[in-house]
This record gives structure tokens, sequence and C-alpha cells, in this order.
């Protein structure tokens, strides 16, 4: 972010562990104020103290809230408004990602309830968090929205289940969405698509699936939340604003489009 660069509220579901933590910490780096929420109410207070201790307590608020109550969602976004301002910065990382005890379940074999959650946290919820901002944006004539995909909704899914590849894959489709209806109006909104990255959610790096995917990562290495938040803090940037409706893989080479 260059130094000329005004600062922002960024708000950032699923923002408490990882990726998410990662960016927050990125973007109050970069002289942001910083909104996250989590549905753990463990790691949402393990973040509020470790956001608090390294910025200050005026530049952050950390609440628990599930994005499958759309009321809480949108009282969230209220008191972000009230405590820190209006966001000018999404960012969409929440997600679940439910395997069966010997990986992900056959098409066959899933649950409606389970299809229903995913896309309920993954997908809806995304969409409850835009049509939050958005208006908002639109009258200020700013904005970027950055939702985090996944390899899995890139290619031919290894690992994810049937419902996370799916909400993940939509995600592109949702951020064209956005670019044709909020582009003229000085908002953009890209998708950061990651590969293996070394998170609570993917376990320990010595694990037998780690291990197969470092196997396939030209790179050499499993990534880490930092490589994510990284192309994360530059999308949300003044800088980036040229960078619309793009879909950018930080998979260590792992996935090469044409």
């Amino acid at each position: 972010m260059s130094a000329d660069c005004s600062a922002h509220v960024a708000v950032i579901s699923g923002g408490t562990t990882g990726i998410g933590l990662a960016t927050a910490f990125r973007l109050l780096k970069a002289g942001h104020r910083v909104a996250v929420f989590s549905h753990g109410r463990e790691s949402v207070m393990a973040a509020g103290a470790a956001l608090a201790e390294a910025f200050g307590p005026e530049r952050s608020i950390v609440r628990q809230v599930d994005l499958r109550e759309p009321a809480a969602v949108e009282q969230f976004f209220r008191e972000v408004a009230d405590v820190l301002g209006a966001p000018g910065i999404l960012v969409c990382n929440a997600g679940i990602s439910p395997r069966g005890p010997n990986g992900p379940l056959d098409i066959a074999d899933l649950g409606l309830e389970e299809w229903n959650d995913v896309l309920a946290v993954n997908l809806t919820g995304t969409m409850l968090c835009c049509r939050v901002v958005l208006p908002g944006m639109k009258e200020r004539g700013y904005g970027r929205v950055i939702l985090v995909g996944s390899l899995a909704g890139r290619t031919r899914p290894r690992i994810a289940g049937p419902s996370y590849v799916v909400s993940k894959a939509a995600l592109s489709g949702l951020s064209r969405v956005l670019v044709s209806q909020y582009g003229p109006y000085g908002i953009t909104s890209n998708v950061v698509a990651p590969g293996r990255i070394l998170t609570p959610l993917t376990g320990s790096p010595e694990s037998k699936t780690n291990i197969e995917a470092l196997a396939r990562i030209p790179a050499g290495r499993l990534g880490v939340p930092g490589d994510v938040a990284a192309v994360i803090a530059f999308l949300a940037s003044e800088d980036a604003g040229f960078v619309n409706g793009a879909i950018i893989d930080v998979n260590g080479g792992e996935f090469a489009p044409s």
C-alpha cells in the first residue's frame, strides 16, 4: 500500500485464525481499522487479545457472529459503522469444510443438511456481507471486495468435499455479478484462490494429506497464511483500482491455468 493512500475500515469474515487473522494483521499494519468476526468463541477471544496487544484496542473490534444468522450479521455491521466507521474494504474469508471419517464424502452419500449448511456459510454468508456493505460503498464511490475462494473451486478437487467445492467455485460467479453491477461506482471485486495453506483447518504439515500435497507443488513448500494475506492486502489497497474481476491463484504452482 503506497504511503499516500487513505486508511479505510476493513471487515474480515472468518478473521480470527489462519488466513483471516494474518490478513487482519496485514491491514492493521497498513493503517486501516479492522473489524473481524468468526463463529468460534475461543478463537474470537484469542484474536481480540492479540490484535489489541499489537495495535491498540481502539483500531479493531472482534466479535462472535454466525453467518447463518442474517440478523446477527446485520447487527455486527451496524456496530462496525458506529464504532469504526463505514467499511471500505470487505474480505469474505469464512468457510467450513466438513469431511467424512475417510475423507470427502461421495456426492451420492452427501446429506442435504450438510450441503445446505456449507452453502449457508461459504456462499450465502458471503452474499449477506456484500449486500450490507455495497450500498454504502456505492454512495461513497469507493470499495474493495475480496472473496477468498479455493484451489478446490478452480480445478479437479483432490481433498475437499462436494459442498465445499461447489460453494467456492460459485464465488467467481458472485464476483462477476459485483463487477458488472458495482464496477462503475469505484468498487472492485476479486477472488483469491489459495492452494494448500497451513492453517488450523488443514492440520499438521506432517499429515499424509499435506505430504501428498507438497509433492504436487513446484514451489517445494506448503503455503502459509501470510502468502495469501499479502495478495489480499494488495487487492484491498488503492493501488489495485484497475484490478477487477480477477481470480488470483496462490498455490505455489500446483494449479497453473492457461
